[in-house]
């Protein structure tokens, strides 16, 4: 597997100032162990809260630190939701993702290709 400074998402961050993170409120610490701290999430609904900055206009999520599109990273990466988690980037799995597009062109950012990522057997060695 790709270390994550190898991956593309690590000079993106579009989608993180693009949706809203909604998530089960179970995910957070809570109701689980090491979960997302609550202090970063606004409530939603019952069932739901929010990470805090993906509901303001313009979104930006407060884990969010960088710089979109040349520099970012996620302080809270080994905590994050399950909706980032499942969010595949474009042609990472070999297919578009038109809410990856969708994201990134809202940042002034062109679509990712299949050339964005490695072929299989060409991943960067560990050190």
């Amino acid at each position: 597997m790709a270390e994550i400074s190898n991956n593309i998402c690590c000079e993106c961050g579009a989608c993180c100032a693009y949706f809203r993170a909604s998530i089960y409120w179970g995910e957070t610490d809570e109701a689980t162990p090491g979960g997302i701290p609550m202090e970063m999430c606004e409530k939603l609904n019952d069932f739901f809260v929010f990470i805090k900055g993906t509901n303001d206009v313009p979104p930006r999520c407060s884990a969010l630190m960088g710089i979109i599109g040349k520099s970012v990273h996620c302080s809270i990466y080994d905590k994050r939701a399950s909706v980032c988690r499942e969010f595949t980037p474009s042609w990472e799995n070999g297919e578009p993702n038109p809410r990856c597009d969708k994201a990134r062109a809202a940042h002034g950012l062109e679509p990712l290709t299949p050339n964005h990522w490695p072929k299989p057997g060409n991943f960067p060695k560990a050190a």
